[in-house]
């Protein structure tokens, strides 16, 4: 049996191994690393893929929630909600740019930003909703939209982990995650279901004004050589990691559907184990399972970790604090009472392997030992 990790990157690699070798080489026999063709042809490509009228690619997926603040015109002082529990680039980006993240809880099931949470985490001072679209399904962004016009409220959407999924609104229209808000971002950080070998992000809106104003944000606030039109930053997806990300998109359903066969395996085999709670799928998004996180209810869930550890098979908790109890982050407005839910999930999940190449002799070996050992 192959070696089980989280991601099994190399393996992904050699499927597409051709076309990628090829696309590199073309960068290099170019010698045009930064906004090369590439660039601007996965930029194309993605739009497509997307239904959405601009993506402007950059370094990473904390510069595109930085930058898409930026790019909105935030003020320090100016309170934006978002989840306690996820992972810290989202508040963090708040932090660097002297506003006031305001931390609310998230949904036992979905684990996904709590509606009524932002509704009651509302004041004047607040400017905007971050919903993130945690492990790979949508926060519901149609009650957060409603939200957010109800107050004049931006959305910008975290789809670091979502890209792929599919939300589909009450009238039966449907859109793809990251397009809905006022302005989406993602991150292709290479363990990402669309990863480059490398850094990269990408911000999405159709907002032509906004989407304007971003393009010279990436990019020091240029749109002419040495002419500064507004304050800006360097961050640019470079053209070696954007050929990786052409040749990959044109896979990301199919990379979605065999993560989404793998976490059937996965469901199917703990749907008897009492002390396991599987993840849930709502009705309006379609799950691409970045990570697959159960719940383990009966007070074991770190001894699983180390035990599968020691079985030779990769795990994770994402994540084992919250937010508001790290310390960059604690603030005396916080109230425990107020993340009952994300207090528990922190010593509840764990994340098995997930990607692409899992194979049923891998999951069955997985399962095996998860169940005999959750007895």
């Amino acid at each position: 049996m192959r070696k089980i990790q989280m991601v099994d990157l190399q393996g992904q690699y050699q499927n597409i191994k051709e076309v990628v070798d090829r696309s590199i080489q073309e960068v290099l026999d170019s010698s045009s690393y930064i906004n090369g063709a590439y660039v601007k042809e996965f930029q194309k490509d993605l739009e497509t893929y997307l239904d959405v009228k601009h993506v402007i690619p950059c370094a990473n997926g904390t510069d595109a929630l930085q930058i898409a603040m930026m790019g909105l015109g935030l003020e320090p002082g100016d309170e934006v909600i978002t989840a306690d529990f996820t992972f810290a680039a989202t508040v963090e980006v708040i932090g660097l740019l002297k506003l006031t993240p305001v931390l609310v809880d998230v949904e036992l099931t979905s684990f996904n930003i709590d509606i009524e949470a932002i509704k009651k985490a509302i004041t004047p001072k607040t400017k905007a909703i971050v919903p993130v679209h945690l492990f790979g399904q949508c926060a519901n962004m149609e009650a957060i939209m409603k939200i957010a016009k109800e107050h004049n409220l931006y959305v910008i959407e975290d789809n670091a982990q979502a890209i792929g999924a599919d939300y589909t609104f009450s009238d039966g229209s449907v859109k793809k995650a990251g397009t809905i808000g006022t302005v989406g971002t993602t991150s292709f950080f290479p363990s990402k279901n669309l990863g480059a070998y490398g850094d990269g992000g990408a911000i999405f809106t159709n907002d032509d004004e906004l989407a304007h104003i971003l393009r010279g944000m990436v990019n020091h606030g240029m749109y002419k050589r040495y002419y500064h039109d507004v304050i800006g930053v360097n961050s640019r997806l470079d053209s070696i990691q954007a050929a990786v990300l052409k040749a990959k998109l044109p896979h990301l359903d199919n990379y979605c559907e065999a993560r989404r066969n793998a976490a059937s395996y996965y469901s199917n085999a703990f749907s008897n184990n009492p002390n396991i709670i599987t993840p849930t799928i709502v009705d309006f998004s379609t799950h691409v399972f970045h990570q697959y996180t159960l719940r383990i209810t009966n007070g074991k869930r770190n001894e699983l970790h180390q035990h599968l550890l020691e079985k030779g098979i990769a795990n994770a908790i994402y994540y084992p604090v919250p937010l508001h109890a790290q310390k960059a982050y604690q603030d005396d407005r916080y109230n425990e009472s107020d993340f009952n839910i994300t207090n528990q999930l922190i010593e509840e999940v764990i994340s098995l392997p997930m990607h692409t190449e899992l194979d049923d002799e891998q999951l069955a070996y997985i399962t095996n030992i998860i169940n005999e050992f959750l007895k």
